[in-house]
């Protein structure tokens, strides 16, 4: 019996994961969200996006079919939750503030990452048929906000990394740029389909963990 047809691994599968992954879509919109109203913009605080309650996160495309998608097609998921609407109009000071906002969401998952680490650190203190479950757990905290961080921060509209590009370039060049914004999505899910994606990907991710595995053998 191959290990997706065990359904006690893929309960403990969702158990690990599901939570985590919970947690890392809803704090990094919750955190645009927020960092938008301190400077200025007060739509997401309008619209209840402000909110740590994860249905209000969920995108039908971004969320649930994309992954689930690529997981047919025997490829990594990987997905998106529903964009904060943030009205840049309204940042003030601008140029600081858009790069702030863009980047509360990525430094939202970095810091849930040293969270993970540090849940890892404590629980490996208890006997291990006690600490065995939050370590997986953790560890999955730890992948899962890294894979969203390091995503997000790519220069591709309307991720995060494209906002802080877009106000760093000259108007000339911002303007066209900007206009990829409604082909964006297709653009990614293109990128992944060809597995090109993976291969930007891969080498930031795996640094990234090879570090938070250093950081615990400090400790461990």
């Amino acid at each position: 019996m191959g290990a997706l047809d065990n359904p006690g691994y893929i309960m403990e599968m969702l158990a690990i994961w599901a939570v985590p992954v919970i947690m890392a879509i809803t704090f990094h919109e919750a955190a645009h969200g927020y960092v938008a109203n301190k400077f200025g913009d007060p739509t997401a605080l309008m619209l209840g996006r402000i909110t740590l309650n994860p249905i209000k996160h969920i995108d039908l495309f971004g969320t649930i079919l994309m992954p689930a998608l690529l997981v047919v097609m025997g490829l990594p998921a990987l997905g998106y939750a529903k964009p904060v609407p943030v009205n840049f109009r309204n940042i003030k000071p601008f140029k600081l503030g858009t790069i702030l906002v863009a980047a509360a969401g990525p430094l939202m998952n970095l810091f849930l990452v040293v969270c993970s680490l540090l849940v890892i650190v404590f629980a490996a203190q208890f006997p291990p048929h006690i600490a065995e479950f939050p370590i997986k757990m953790a560890w999955a905290s730890v992948q899962i906000n890294t894979v969203i961080m390091i995503f997000n921060m790519l220069p591709i509209p309307p991720l995060d990394g494209s906002r802080i590009l877009s106000v760093l370039l000259p108007p000339r060049l911002a303007i066209p740029y900007d206009k990829l914004e409604p082909y964006g999505m297709w653009i990614v899910l293109l990128l992944v389909i060809s597995g090109l994606m993976f291969q930007v990907l891969n080498p930031l991710i795996q640094l990234t963990l090879r570090v938070a595995h250093d950081f615990l053998k400090l400790f461990l």
